[in-house]
Formats: structure tokens, C-alpha cells, sequence
């Protein structure tokens, strides 16, 4: 069939892979230096690779090519999540390597330290770290909160992060929209409630619009609610 699909000029690329990234269907790979289009039928031709090739090496073309098969990619998205979920060497950074904590019980705690017994289930916890497809969000409940509420609310560990995985992040200041990779997130896991924790300041609307966006597009029906915390540190009342 004939029709729009993308096209990469090999003599502009220079391989940063800016494209296989920003590519959600999985159908630009780098090999020997370049970006290749390796999968015709899973480039949906709306071009989300275009803007971040900052050489201007990927155009749009008509051509004869292979239908979108929306559901090969699907299910190749399924296959590499169940692989990327098996226990492998992290050769990376240490500061963002999987970890998944469990806290002993206060009754088996030492008297002097159950003030100080914390409550994050894992690592990262920052949302801009976190791996989408790591093992500790299946049948988790989230907890998607505002990098503030830690230092304004006291009692955040007890009152809000036992028990859940908890995401940190501050859209105005790390310039970035969540929604996308939240939606990845609790598309590919089994996710049983979402917390939206915020500040009452205005910036923080950020975070909740994306929560809200990625619980909409993901298709699930998943129970959430949002708390709002004050600068002085009290849950405000909606």
C-alpha cells in the first residue's frame, strides 16, 4: 500500500539515537553508527521522531510500504518488558540500579531508631530515573508526589509512603511532561490505586494533570485520589 512513512538521510544522521528513543513502537534501531528503520510496519507514520533528530535527518515520504500493525507492536512492547524485567548484571550507574526494599516491623525495631524507620519500598524514586518497566510495579500502589511534600509534610513516610512505590518528581523544575512515561507504567503493570500527593502552589498542577492524562490514556479504571499538603504543612481540604 501506498502510504506515509519516514525517511532518514544516512549522510545527515550521526547516530545519536535521539530518534530510536523518542521511536514508541520500536521501529528505528542504530546499527554501525546510524539510525535504520528496521521495522516498516511499526512506524505509525505520525513522525514523534522528527522533532528530536537534532540534524533534521528524518523527513516524511509517500511511498509503498507495509501496513501499521498496531498489535506486532504491541506485542513486542509486551516481549521486551518481560525481558527487561529479568534479573540481569546492572552495569549502568549505581545511583539508578533497581533496588526493592523491605522494612522490618516496628515491634522487631530497636526502641531508639522507630523514629527513624523509613518507608521508601525502592530505588530510584525519582520519577525522571525511575525504569518503566521495573519488577516492583506489578500489583503496586503508587504513590506520585511532589519532591516539596517531603520536606513540608513531617510525617510523609508513615502517613502516605508505606506500603506503595513512591514516584518524586517537580515538572517545573525538571522541565518535563510525566504523562508519557507514567502511562507506560501503569499501561504495562497491574497498578491497584494511584495517590496524587501536591503542594497547594500553583506549579504543582503540572503533576496532577499529568497523573490524570496517563491514568486517561492508559484505558484502566484505577481508583486515585489527590491530597493536597500547604506550605506550612497541613492536608488541606479540597
Amino acid at each position: 500500500m501506498i502510504r506515509k512513512i519516514i525517511r532518514i538521510d544516512e549522510n545527515k544522521c550521526n547516530g545519536c539515537g535521539a530518534c530510536a528513543v523518542a521511536c514508541h513502537e520500536g521501529a528505528i534501531e542504530i546499527i554501525e553508527g546510524k539510525a535504520v528503520l528496521t521495522r516498516e510496519d511499526y512506524c505509525d507514520g505520525l513522525g514523534d521522531c522528527l522533532p528530536k533528530c537534532p540534524v533534521d535527518a528524518i523527513s516524511f515520504e509517500e511511498r509503498e510500504a507495509p501496513a501499521y500493525d498496531e498489535a506486532a507492536v504491541i506485542a513486542a512492547k509486551q516481549k521486551k518488558a518481560a525481558e527487561q524485567e529479568k534479573k540481569v548484571p546492572h552495569t549502568g550507574c549505581p545511583g539508578i540500579q533497581v533496588h526493592q526494599m523491605t522494612h522490618p516491623k516496628k515491634k522487631e525495631m530497636p526502641a531508639h531508631t522507630l523514629a527513624g524507620v523509613s518507608q521508601l519500598g525502592q530505588w530510584p524514586c525519582q520519577m525522571k530515573l525511575v525504569p518503566v518497566n521495573a519488577p516492583y510495579f506489578d500489583g503496586a500502589k503508587l504513590l506520585i508526589a511532589a519532591d516539596c511534600t517531603a520536606y513540608a509534610y513531617a510525617n510523609i513516610h508513615e502517613d502516605f509512603m508505606k506500603g506503595k512505590v513512591t514516584l518524586i518528581g517537580c515538572p517545573k523544575c525538571d522541565g518535563v511532561d510525566y504523562s508519557e512515561k507514567l502511562t507506560e507504567i501503569i499501561g504495562n503493570h497491574d497498578i491497584k490505586s494511584v495517590t496524587i500527593l501536591r503542594m497547594e502552589v500553583p506549579c504543582c498542577g503540572g503533576l496532577e494533570t499529568a497523573v490524570k492524562k496517563a491514568l486517561q490514556e492508559s484505558g484502566k479504571f484505577i481508583p486515585w485520589q489527590r491530597i493536597t499538603i500547604s506550605i506550612d504543612g497541613t492536608i488541606l481540604e479540597d
